[in-house]
């Protein structure tokens, strides 16, 4: 039996603890139950904005975590700085914008090429690995070996969206998807087109010589379709198993997520 591995994002621990500013829940605490549940990996996003996990979290977690770190970061100069000094497991190259909710698409890396490269060589000197978290296109992954990094993060927003459009009630108005009034036979045919997307994106990274991650808006009812893509290694999920935690622990919510991406 192969084991996809699991990183769990625990940034949602640390906006609880940030509501009241005081250290309660302890994302001390959150690493060490994911960490003893079953988890592969802890992702933390150190945000310009510090609106979640902070430089002493960061540090804390990296010197203190008995499995690898992924820290995710945008490529501004000042992070990458902290970041290189931190020395995580891997960085996460990440777009990122002041006033939105959560990450809302892959990183260009066709605009921000330069910067990107600068990024990945100043990242490489301090001997980091790095992934970029892309849309799930063939042209982005092309760009991202030739850019330089080891892996990718294939943004799977869309994917997740159309999914919850398609079996939920979710509004057919989203970030990604907008204004969208389908009929459901339409919906199904984006979602299969979208999953089709993640599919050729990660079979042409992994014929590059490219590991192949995947994340954003994966859940316990959507995470399966991921398991049928070998490609994929690794999956980075937050806020569902955060959100389950609340109502059942953050001990049983990992152990769930584990089992369920267990192929």
């Amino acid at each position: 039996m192969n084991t996809m591995k699991l990183g769990v994002n625990i940034d949602h621990v640390a906006v609880l603890r940030e509501a009241r500013r005081v250290n309660d829940p302890d994302i001390m605490q959150a690493l060490y139950v994911a960490s003893a549940n079953g988890a592969d990996q802890i992702t933390i996003h150190l945000r310009e904005d510090r609106r979640h996990i902070q430089d002493s979290d960061a540090k804390k977690i990296i010197q203190s975590s008995s499995i690898p770190v992924n820290l995710e970061c945008s490529i501004n100069t000042d992070i990458l700085n902290i970041v290189c000094a931190l020395k995580p497991h891997r960085a996460t190259l990440v777009p990122e914008k002041r006033e939105e909710v959560t990450t809302e698409g892959g990183l260009d890396v066709f605009g921000h090429e330069d910067a990107i490269a600068y990024a990945i060589e100043q990242l490489h000197d301090s001997v980091i690995p790095v992934s970029l978290f892309i849309d799930p296109s063939i042209e982005a992954v092309n760009q991202s070996r030739k850019l330089g990094a080891e892996m990718v993060e294939l943004h799977t927003g869309t994917f997740a969206n159309l999914y919850a459009m398609l079996h939920s009630s979710l509004s057919y108005s989203n970030h990604s998807i907008k204004e969208l009034e389908l009929p459901r036979n339409h919906l199904a045919s984006m979602l299969e087109k979208s999953l089709e997307d993640i599919k050729n994106a990660a079979v042409h990274a992994h014929s590059l010589g490219l590991e192949v991650a995947a994340g954003h808006g994966l859940n316990y009812h959507n995470v399966s379709h991921m398991m049928d893509i070998k490609e994929i290694i690794e999956l980075n999920i937050g806020q569902s198993i955060i959100a389950r935690s609340v109502f059942s622990g953050l001990a049983d919510a990992v152990k769930e997520m584990k089992r369920i991406t267990t192929r």
